[in-house]
């Protein structure tokens, strides 16, 4: 049984660096910041729970790659507190006919999840510990607020790797997005999600300084720093995969990008002509269709609804387009299943889904491993929030390797070059945090 501390926060702000700071030393660790999502005009506001939440330290954890989802379902139904993790992109070979032998230089598990000692949740200024009256006491929590509040938060150490490398050149992307429009053209898909990865071998980076200037130079309201011993995830997601609330299911794809204008007014132009692009309202459009299918397939009859169709939304480096797809989940229904017919999101492999996914594996060359997966968090009242994990670096500190990957909906009408500056755009925020530009 957890209990609650509450106490204000004075400088939210400053917290977050405070609580960052102190939480490094543990060895499992996963921070999901919103960055003042709910302070912005064009927020949903009623489907953002917390400014910020975290799990810290293991009582105990699951690491599988086989069994996944019935792994999670059980360990869930045998515990049912709060737990904190991720799925990585290819759980979805044991949910179709599919493999994946492409190269993996990060090497994280299929899933991992791990029962938090501490949970803290930030609502607006307010701050909630959740711990166990069996594990930890009120004096416990207490003296833990006090350390988180008195540590020093030094200015941003300079993340510098000079040798990114493309896995791919650019021609042979533009050949594999001709090659992908031909299989478009001749009716096996209507659109694939393609990706290229860049990377860096014998890198040493700090993993927490590298995000706090990620969190710095791309603040994006499903961000996350995810630590799991030697190998780490940081995030500046913008997009929303899948949420629970009560009996409600909410996802939000994103596709359709655009690059930040010099003027206000060049922005606003910019933001008006995404919206009415046909090209990016049709990437939209089908992914929206495939997600309403996702949800069909655990929601309570005629409860799958489109809120928001082709939204365009803001953020430090990029517009993007963005819908709300929303349904009942049926009350026969484990929520982990609903999680499971979903899985993974269509925003981030095509449709027919199970045709590009086999599309994606011939012609990416690099395991996605945790990018287009999703981190996230599932509370003790079986309510779960799940990103999506792009603009995301992934980082193996015991090999030295350093990865991102960058992509795009490759459609009917997608001019080859246009993508390949779509897929630069989308990796200029990550080089610039690595100090390399």
């Amino acid at each position: 049984m957890r209990k609650i501390l509450s106490s204000h926060v004075s400088d939210t702000a400053k917290f977050k660096e405070q609580l960052l700071l102190w939480a490094k030393q543990f060895n499992r660790l996963a921070i999901l910041d919103s960055h003042d999502v709910n302070k912005k005009a064009n927020s949903k506001k009623e489907y953002n729970s917390y400014e910020l939440l975290a799990g810290v330290d293991a009582l105990s954890e699951i690491q599988v790659d086989e069994d996944c989802f019935d792994t999670l379902r059980r360990t869930y139904d045998a515990n049912q507190d709060w737990w904190f993790g991720f799925m990585t992109y290819d759980l979805k070979n044991e949910l179709e006919d599919l493999s994946s032998e492409n190269f993996d230089g990060v090497k994280m598990p299929g899933l991992y999840f791990f029962q938090p000692r501490w949970v803290l949740a930030l609502k607006e200024d307010q701050l909630e510990v959740h711990y166990h009256e069996k594990e930890n006491t009120e004096e416990e929590a207490k003296e833990l607020v006090e350390q988180i509040l008195s540590t020093k938060v030094d200015q941003i150490q300079t993340t510098q790797v000079s040798n990114i490398q493309h896995r791919i050149s650019k021609d042979e992307y533009l050949e594999a997005v001709i090659a992908l429009k031909n299989h478009i053209r001749l009716g096996d898909i209507y659109e694939v999600n393609f990706c290229q990865e860049f990377f860096a071998e014998n890198t040493q980076i700090n993993p927490v300084e590298t995000y706090r200037r990620l969190r710095e130079v791309s603040p994006t309201p499903y961000s996350c720093y995810f630590s799991l011993g030697d190998k780490f995830l940081l995030s500046a997601s913008p997009e929303r995969y899948i949420k629970k609330q009560g009996s409600k299911i909410i996802s939000q794809p994103i596709k359709g990008t655009a690059k930040r204008g010099e003027t206000p007014d060049e922005d606003n132009q910019i933001k008006d002509f995404l919206f009415s692009d046909p090209k990016e309202r049709a990437e939209n459009v089908m992914i929206v269709d495939l997600v309403r299918n996702d949800l069909s397939r655990t929601a309570a009859k005629g409860t799958v609804k489109v809120e928001e169709l082709c939204g365009i939304y803001t953020f430090p480096q990029v517009h993007q387009m963005i819908s709300t797809v929303v349904s009942e989940l049926r009350e026969d229904i484990h929520f982990v299943d609903c999680i499971k017919h979903s899985f993974p999101m269509g925003s981030m492999t095509g449709a027919p889904k199970v045709r590009a996914m086999k599309l994606i594996e011939k012609y990416e060359v690099t395991k996605r491993g945790l990018f287009s997966a999703a981190v996230g968090y599932i509370t003790p009242d079986a309510d779960f929030d799940f990103n999506v994990v792009i603009r995301s670096i992934q980082y193996n500190a015991k090999d030295d390797y350093l990865s991102f990957m960058v992509g795009g909906a490759i459609t009917m009408q997608s001019d080859p070059e246009k993508e390949y500056e779509e897929c630069l755009l989308k990796a200029k925020a990550i080089k610039q945090v690595l100090g390399n530009n």
